[in-house]
């Protein structure tokens, strides 16, 4: 990394963080983005603010009018700051640049409750030292307004730059690391320890981050139940394919206040995992064991633990659950709301018929790629889920027109249908639009329009 432009380490502008044309500027209010391409890759620059007034002595006076015009310098300053966090972020990095005042106002904490970096190229460890410091100016080594990091995306990511946020963030509450996968479950233990407000966490496809847990400084200053110390309500796991039944016992352990756990694709939890997740975590809400393939009935009825709790579930391509597992969940869990089961091919007529008498509040279901379930199976779903307003049936071999008929006749609200690759007739399809207005249908049959 060049050192350009270092001239004061401690007031780096906004405009040159992240130049304003820069095709990764991402709009919102109260975000920050910061990157400045040089020499072939993106770093971040520091640079003196502006000037108090031009002095140059080609500038020419400005008329009565643009006097006029810049009345709005009379406002006090609580009000700039109320305009500036309407804007986006390039506006804001362009504001930074009119006058020193504008540009000490820009940098308010207040303005930066969000920081967003994209981009595979930006040297975003870097990037973070840059901001938390400025950020850190009238408050030293502690950002106190800063809430929200997202990094997702940027692949060079290191475990430095977690350390940096660890650090200088004990107010932050949501961080978003997806696809970062140079990072390790040192740093991440590092971040859950010394954020004791973080609540939502995304580490999808870190590979190399296997648990969350504390270090084990923070354990010991800690009592023996410090397990509970770690507030995290929302967790994303997908593609972390090395996880396995004793990383999950060990966040299970660690985070018991959980309530959305998304652990699509990792590929070697088992029911023992679920089991032991049961244990600690009973406020699950929101639950997805997509594509992994050891997971069986067994594992459905540990999930069916958390009863009424339960509002959606994603089992897709668990290829071991059959009616058995779908029994257990349809008669714990009364209030689920979404459930895709797509690639389930051990789900027949009688499990859907389990699941539409017991979970008659249903607004979701994705019941693709069972070639067992038939007709029959709709009439259940239609005589008894009427809130029904999303349903897949992608190649499901043995659903015909008649089947999607009298799901139109009973299903009013229905917004979503998807029979892509289903030998249903051109009338049927007209049949679903004459009775569900607002329908959007997925298909493969040309003649339909």
């Amino acid at each position: 990394d060049s050192d350009l432009s270092m001239r004061t380490l401690s007031t780096p502008s906004p405009a040159l963080i992240f130049p304003p044309n820069s095709p990764g500027f991402q709009n919102g209010r109260g975000s920050s983005t910061s990157s400045s391409s040089v020499t072939g890759e993106t770093v971040a620059m520091v640079h003196s603010p502006p000037p108090t007034r031009l002095t140059h002595p080609l500038i020419r006076l400005a008329s009565k009018h643009q006097k006029e015009q810049a009345n709005i310098d009379r406002l006090p300053d609580h009000s700039l700051i109320q305009i500036f966090s309407f804007l986006p972020t390039n506006q804001l990095c362009r504001c930074a640049r009119v006058c020193r005042r504008w540009y000490n106002l820009a940098w308010d904490p207040r303005l930066w409750r969000t920081i967003r970096l994209t981009g595979e190229t930006i040297n975003v460890d870097r990037a973070l030292k840059v901001l938390t410091r400025r950020l850190c100016q009238d408050t030293p080594n502690v950002c106190l307004m800063l809430e929200t990091v997202i990094v997702s995306g940027c692949r060079r990511l290191t475990d430095r730059g977690l350390y940096t946020i660890a650090q200088c963030c004990p107010e932050l509450r949501r961080l978003e690391v997806s696809g970062c996968y140079n990072i390790s479950n040192e740093a991440v233990f590092d971040v859950v320890s010394l954020c004791p407000n973080l609540e939502h966490l995304d580490v999808s496809g870190c590979s190399k981050v296997t648990c969350i847990s504390l270090t084990r400084e923070a354990s010991i200053k800690l009592s023996p139940l410090h397990g509970k110390q770690i507030s995290i309500r929302y967790l994303d796991m997908t593609d972390c394919f090395v996880l396995e039944d004793e990383g999950l016992h060990t966040i299970a352990a660690h985070c018991t206040q959980l309530t959305h756990l998304y652990l699509r694709r990792c590929v070697r939890i088992t029911d023992e995992g679920l089991r032991y997740l049961m244990i600690y975590c009973t406020s699950i809400k929101e639950l997805s064991v997509s594509d992994c393939r050891f997971v069986s009935d067994f594992g459905m009825r540990e999930i069916a633990k958390l009863e009424s709790r339960l509002r959606y579930l994603s089992i897709a391509h668990c290829g071991r659950i059959t009616d058995v597992g779908i029994r257990y969940i349809a008669k714990y869990c009364s209030k689920l709301r979404y459930l895709n089961a797509r690639g389930c091919e051990g789900i027949t007529d009688h499990g859907v018929e389990y699941l539409a008498k017991n979970c008659t509040k249903l607004k979701s279901l994705d019941i693709g790629k069972c070639p067992l379930v038939s007709d029959t199976g709709l009439e259940f779903l239609a005589l008894n889920c009427f809130n029904l307003k999303r349903l897949s049936l992608k190649s499901c071999e043995s659903i015909t027109g008649q089947g999607l008929q009298i799901v139109a006749a009973n299903c009013f609200d229905l917004q979503m249908l998807n029979v892509q690759d289903c030998e249903v007739s051109v009338d049927a399809l007209r049949f679903v639009k004459r009775h569900c207005k607002r329908c959007i249908i997925e298909h493969t049959n040309p003649a339909f329009f």
